[in-house]
């Protein structure tokens, strides 16, 4: 019988997420979800985010629901994350769950 998996890990994140964080964000979430299956990201407020950071967070969601785990924020975007998906278009475009996931709307 399979032993469960640690409950959840939270990680806290630099305040620099740029592309030349990407690839050392991308293994770190590889390797937690190698032994969990919830993660909880903790972006800093003061965080500085480009589009290569939402498109890391938004393969990383759709990678963990396709292997039945759980990806989440632990607070809604905001600041430089936030003002990044306004520009890119997302907010826009959000369904009800990607609403739920970066804005935590209908929490």
């Amino acid at each position: 019988m399979d032993t469960p998996k640690q409950y959840y890990e939270s990680i806290n994140l630099p305040d620099s997420l740029s592309i030349r964080s990407v690839s050392e964000l991308y293994s770190k979430f590889t390797a937690e979800f190698h032994e969990r299956d919830t993660i909880v990201v903790n972006i800093p407020e003061s965080a500085e985010a480009d589009l290569s950071f939402i498109q890391l967070i938004e393969s990383s969601r759709r990678q963990a629901k396709a292997d039945g785990k759980t990806f989440k924020l632990s607070t809604p975007a905001r600041g430089s994350v936030l003002k990044v998906l306004e520009r890119a278009g997302f907010i826009e475009s959000f369904d009800h769950e990607d609403s739920k996931f970066w804005l935590h709307k209908g929490v």
